[in-house]
């Protein structure tokens, strides 16, 4: 019988007008390192968002000190389980937006989607008059979609604006469902949809995770694994851990039938990126795996210098 995973992955968002955002970097930071704590913490003026890891009682100190703060007094998240710790490292980062979308008048504190119950969802989407539209970006719509949704086909979150704008015969006169991993992309598309004049806009409450959590696998319209945003890569029905693996040249999620491909090579290429480095690029890429296999067989983790990223970087700016 396999043991329960002791390591809890928690996601959280909350939108709220949070002047003090700087102030609070410093005693968070604290808190998290005291507690063990790894993953990421974003804070704005319009709020907070990240995926944190760790303990069952350090996730709960984190949870109830930010709970502490006036502003996320209502925070809700939504929890997984994981064998290891899922991040590397511990990021409290000082943000402009919390989510980038580049629209920084839109305030979903003001304005905001209804709010759709995961039981609920398969109703509303099967509902002919009803434009199902998947916020995220393409390589993670790649990794599974709800069955007719439509792909924005967007490298970043950045570009939806200018989609919703060239696709308006599409969106008038019809329900607009949108959905997102956890919530908060469809927090800030659907409120900026509505400040457009469109009426009949939802969004799926706690996003995917909530619903592969709480919608029996046999009664769902999900089709394919959720990408996630840590060493995970994809979650499955029930948030079990799927069946996807990440190219660590390029961060792109990797499918069983794309790690079959000739162009993949562990730490070095895939089929997604096997064009675009230079064998320079490879030989460095292949040095870090090396690393990174004689940490494994020291029970170790190798994070290396950020040499992958800064090149992934300089080849296409990332937005997301």
């Amino acid at each position: 019988m396999n043991e329960t995973p002791n390591i809890v992955v928690a996601a959280l968002y909350h939108f709220a007008r949070f002047e003090r955002f700087a102030d609070l970097q410093a005693p968070l930071t604290q808190i998290c390192e005291d507690n063990g704590i790894v993953g990421t913490l974003l804070l704005a003026s319009e709020g907070i968002n990240g995926t944190i890891a760790g303990t069952r009682e350090g996730i709960d100190s984190i949870l109830s000190y930010i709970r502490s703060q006036p502003e996320f007094a209502e925070l809700e998240h939504k929890e997984s389980f994981a064998d290891k710790l899922p991040f590397y490292r511990l990021k409290v980062r000082l943000k402009k937006e919390i989510v980038a979308m580049g629209v920084p008048e839109t305030d979903p504190t003001k304005i905001v989607g209804t709010y759709v119950e995961p039981e609920d969802w398969n109703d509303l989407i099967d509902d002919p008059d009803t434009v199902v539209i998947d916020t995220r970006n393409d390589y993670e719509i790649k990794v599974g979609t709800f069955k007719n949704a439509i792909n924005p086909e967007t490298d970043a979150f950045r570009e939806f604006p200018d989609w919703v704008k060239r696709n308006e015969n599409l969106l008038k006169g019809k329900k607009i469902a949108m959905f997102c991993t956890g919530g908060i992309r469809c927090e800030k598309s659907t409120a900026y949809v509505k400040s457009l004049g469109y009426d009949d806009v939802f969004h799926l409450k706690g996003g995917i995770l909530k619903y592969l959590e709480n919608v029996p696998q046999e009664e769902s319209t999900w089709d394919g694994e959720c990408f996630v945003f840590d060493e995970r890569v994809a979650v499955k029905h029930g948030l079990e851990l799927g069946d996807h693996k990440l190219c660590r040249a390029c961060r792109h999620p990797l499918s069983p039938e794309d790690l079959r491909s000739d162009k993949f090579i562990a730490g070095i290429s895939c089929h997604n990126c096997y064009d675009q480095y230079t064998d320079e690029d490879r030989q460095r890429f292949a040095e870090r795996q090396k690393q990174s296999e004689l940490a494994a067989k020291r029970g170790k983790r190798h994070i290396g210098d950020d040499t992958v990223k800064k090149l992934r970087a300089s080849k296409k700016q990332d937005n997301a």
